[in-house]
C-alpha cells in the first residue's frame, strides 16, 4: 500500500480496535504493576468507539475529519490521562493533515510529529520522563527521516516500528516522573512503560496494516 485513503483509514481503525481488544488483558496487567490497572480497559473502549465513529462518518469524509472525529470520541469515551493524551494526539494529527487526500510517508511524518508535540504539550512531559512521549518522539523522528529519504510508506513504518520497539525497551532504564507510577519511583525501573507500550502498538498496527 503506497498511501492510505479515507476508506483505508476506516479499515486501519478497525485494525486498531482489534489490536487493543486483543491486548486488553496484557495492558491491564502491565499497568497494574505501578498504575491503576485501567489502561487496557480505556484503550480498548476508546479505539472501539473511534472505529464506530469513523464508520459513521463514512468514506466521503476527509482524512482530517476522520482523525479529528476519532480524537473527539476518544476524549469522551476514555477521560483518563491516557485517553486524553491519545485523543489529543489524534486531534492534533488530524489538524496537521487538513489538506491531505491520502496519507503517504510525508503525511504520516507530519501526523506523528503533531501527535507527539500535542502529547508533550498536554501532558507537560519531556523525553526521558518514562511516558508515552518516549516512544512517540522516536516514531516521529524516524518517519521524518524516511520522508526526507523518499522512502515508501511500508518502509517508513517498518523503520518507525523498530525505533519504537527500541525506545520502549529503553524505558526500562528510566524512573517514572508522571502519574501514579511516579509515586513508585525506583519500583518503576526495570519495567517497560505502559503508556509507551500503547505508542508501539499503534505504530505496529499501522505497519502491519500497510504491509498486508
Amino acid at each position: 500500500m503506497d498511501a492510505i485513503n479515507a476508506a483505508g483509514l476506516i479499515k486501519l481503525f478497525e485494525a486498531l480496535k482489534a489490536t487493543f481488544a486483543e491486548q486488553r488483558e496484557f495492558l491491564i496487567a502491565l499497568d497494574g504493576k505501578v498504575g491503576d490497572s485501567d489502561l487496557g480497559i480505556t484503550m480498548s473502549k476508546s479505539f472501539a468507539a473511534a472505529y464506530d465513529t469513523v464508520v459513521a462518518e463514512g468514506e466521503g469524509a476527509s482524512i482530517a475529519k476522520l482523525l479529528k472525529s476519532a480524537g473527539v470520541i476518544m476524549a469522551k469515551t476514555a477521560p483518563s490521562t491516557m485517553g486524553t493524551l491519545t485523543a489529543t494526539g489524534f486531534l492534533r494529527g488530524g489538524k496537521a493533515l487538513d489538506e491531505a487526500t491520502a496519507i503517504g510517508t510525508a503525511e504520516l511524518a507530519a501526523f506523528w510529529r503533531a501527535f507527539a508535540d500535542g502529547v508533550a504539550e498536554r501532558g507537560k512531559a519531556k523525553v526521558g520522563d518514562k511516558t508515552l512521549l518516549d516512544v512517540l518522539d522516536p516514531i516521529a523522528r524516524s518517519m521524518e527521516a524516511s520522508a526526507a529519504d523518499g522512502a515508501s510508506l511500508a518502509s517508513g513504518l517498518s523503520a518507525a516500528t523498530r525505533a519504537a520497539a527500541e525506545a520502549l525497551e529503553n524505558t526500562k532504564t528510566m524512573v517514572a516522573q508522571h502519574g501514579k507510577a511516579a509515586a513508585f519511583q525506583e519500583k518503576s525501573r526495570g519495567l517497560q512503560d505502559a503508556g509507551a507500550t500503547v505508542g508501539l502498538l499503534i505504530v505496529q498496527t499501522m505497519h502491519n496494516f500497510v504491509a498486508a
